[in-house]
């Protein structure tokens, strides 16, 4: 009786090492892809504030797609357009707070917490988007400011020159006092040093703001004459590039969740946010191009200043600027460093 018994424990071996000496490579990546598939998807939710038909809401919701592609399905990201998540003003915190675990809006919208990335929305003279994208990263990286150290900057972008919209024209700063203005952040200190009332509202309520007549106009890129519709309630733009302000705007993750991630997702993470700068400012050129083919094909004019009118706007907005600097210094931030280095790295990305 042990004689059989031990030979059909040989006989079992021999059939058991057949079987696995059968196994094709086919049947042996098939396993290897059902022990991937038993592995939990990183499951991510990203907030934007964009809606979604807005060229950079889908510039955000191409570089999630790049991700999941690139971790071959190992992260999930699930975008909520048009503040659907949380608004424009509480995107931040709300990352912060675990609401959403990415989050695409502008520092702007919640003034007096960034002092140090505030410089970056100054009236400056930005030529593109593009300049503004790369001037905006780049002066994050050489300051790293502590008013971000509670979340991941995954990267930045901005827009190109800020112009004004109005419903009546305005060729000078006389006919700009006393007018309502739609603005935000340092957009509305710009507003008011040229003679104007600022109004702060996110873009989402602008639209119905003009059409009200709550504000008589909006500082803005003039990307948002279409991106936003908003050409339909002016019925001009003045051309003020020489005083061009940009908005900032952050794309951030949650400290939590990024140090939850494993090492090289991180890695991936890092270079599509790095790729996706110059994708983000190109996208906010070819936006201004469309916006001012836009706001023309409805009949609405662009008004370029003269060369005398243009220094006296240069002149208006200088102390928005000077404020900024003191202000800053009552914070403990070197206000004055900052607009310098931001000169430099305006004339340097200029160039290229």
């Amino acid at each position: 009786m042990k004689r059989l018994t031990g030979v059909s424990i040989v006989l079992a071996c021999c059939l058991l090492v057949c079987v696995s000496c059968g196994k094709t490579p086919e049947d042996k990546v098939e396993l290897a892809r059902e022990d991937v598939k038993k592995t939990p998807v990183i499951e991510l939710s990203y907030s934007i504030f964009f809606p979604p038909s807005h060229a950079q809401c889908k510039a955000g919701e191409s570089w999630a797609r790049e991700i999941e592609k690139r971790t071959e399905g190992a992260v999930k990201i699930n975008v909520y357009p048009g503040g659907t998540l949380t608004a424009a003003d509480a995107c931040f915190d709300g990352v912060f707070r675990g609401i959403s675990d990415i989050g695409m809006s502008c520092f702007a919208y919640t003034r007096g917490k960034f002092p140090v990335m505030e410089a970056v929305d100054l009236p400056l003279g930005y030529a593109s988007g593009k300049v503004a994208t790369r001037v905006a990263n780049e002066f994050y990286a050489q300051t790293k400011p502590q008013e971000l150290e509670d979340v991941q900057v995954l990267y930045i972008h901005a827009h190109g020159p800020g112009l004004l919209h109005t419903q009546k024209p305005v060729e000078n700063l006389d006919q700009l006092s006393g007018m309502k203005i739609r603005s935000t952040g340092l957009s509305a200190k710009v507003v008011q040093a040229l003679g104007g009332v600022p109004v702060a509202m996110p873009q989402g309520n602008t639209y119905e703001a003009l059409q009200k007549g709550v504000v008589e106009g909006t500082f803005a890129p003039i990307e948002t004459l279409k991106g936003w519709k908003q050409a339909e309630v002016i019925k001009h733009t003045t051309d003020c590039h020489m005083i061009g302000y940009t908005t900032a705007m952050f794309v951030v993750m949650s400290k939590a969740k990024w140090e939850g991630l494993p090492k090289d997702i991180q890695q991936i993470f890092a270079q599509v946010s790095s790729e996706w700068i110059d994708v983000h400012g190109d996208i906010w050129d070819e936006a201004d191009e469309e916006g001012r083919a836009f706001t023309t094909e409805l009949g609405n004019s662009i008004v370029t200043l003269s060369e005398e009118e243009g220094r006296n706007w240069e002149a208006a907005v200088k102390s928005v600027i000077d404020e900024y600097i003191e202000t800053a210094k009552e914070r403990g931030v070197d206000g004055e460093k900052n607009v310098a280095l931001l000169k430099e790295l305006i004339a340097r990305y200029g160039q290229e």
